[in-house]
């Protein structure tokens, strides 16, 4: 006698579970037409879906960021700059561009951030220099700086080009982390004689001067500006101030003079 067939048990169907954590718009696309969703159901869950997306890079960004702050690198300026004027001697010190991005661009990596720069030229001759900085999650943010070609020191066209891209470099990556250098003797932000640094002087004047609302803001910034640059004989940083202020007059309308 044959021994009877065991009955097989009933199929089971295995439903797929779609999280909101690991979900992407073609995820829930295509579980939506599963269900036999329309076409406006589909498109809100793909606008939710990105939206969710960006909102959790952004946190991401915010709370990588802070971390990084916790423990910031520490840039000394590492090179002395000095060459004559028609009005006399111009010094300076420096973080040179190799100092800049090995110990930023390394620190930041830490916490899962990357940069690149985007150079253009604008109206005028001016050099622009967007930083980006962008978290491995996705969400990224941009610092533009932008500042005349630097004739300081007898350079030739392609070597001021070359100068003020480096320098528009390096400080729109600092200006994005909010980070400044330091000097090698001292860290109070001024030089050993006791004057703001050259860098120190650019970046606080041009900062008042992106702030600034209206023709007669500029005309303020500009002669306290000039008084800065002479004290510390830098006569090309006042020169590049001086073609920044001619453009934000004609931004705002006005006499900068």
């Amino acid at each position: 006698m044959a021994e009877p067939i065991a009955a097989k048990p009933p199929a089971v169907q295995q439903t797929r579970a779609v999280t909101a954590a690991s979900a992407t718009p073609a995820d829930l696309v295509r579980y939506a037409l599963e269900s036999g969703a329309d076409l406006d159901r589909l498109e809100r869950l793909m606008q939710m879906q990105m939206q969710w997306e960006d909102r959790e890079a952004r946190k991401a960004f915010d709370a990588s960021m802070a971390e990084f702050k916790l423990n910031p690198p520490t840039i000394l300026k590492d090179k002395h700059v000095e060459f004559k004027t028609n009005s006399g001697v111009t010094a300076y010190d420096h973080a040179t561009i190799g100092n800049v991005v090995e110990k930023v661009v390394a620190s930041l990596a830490t916490y899962g951030f990357s940069h690149r720069w985007i150079p253009r030229r604008t109206e005028g001759g001016m050099m622009s220099i967007t930083c980006v900085i962008k978290h491995k999650l996705g969400h990224s943010e941009e610092t533009t700086l932008e500042a005349g070609l630097d004739q300081s020191g007898g350079k030739n066209s392609i070597q001021a080009m070359s100068s003020t891209v480096t320098y528009l470099e390096r400080y729109s990556l600092l200006a994005a982390v909010g980070l400044a250098t330091k000097d090698q003797a001292d860290d109070d932000g001024h030089g050993s004689d006791g004057k703001p640094s050259a860098d120190e002087t650019w970046m606080k004047w041009e900062t008042q001067l992106t702030s600034a609302a209206t023709a007669d803001d500029i005309r303020r910034i500009r002669a306290m500006a000039g008084a800065a640059f002479e004290a510390i004989g830098d006569v090309a940083s006042w020169n590049q101030f001086k073609v920044l202020a001619d453009k934000k007059k004609g931004e705002i309308g006005g006499s900068a003079q």
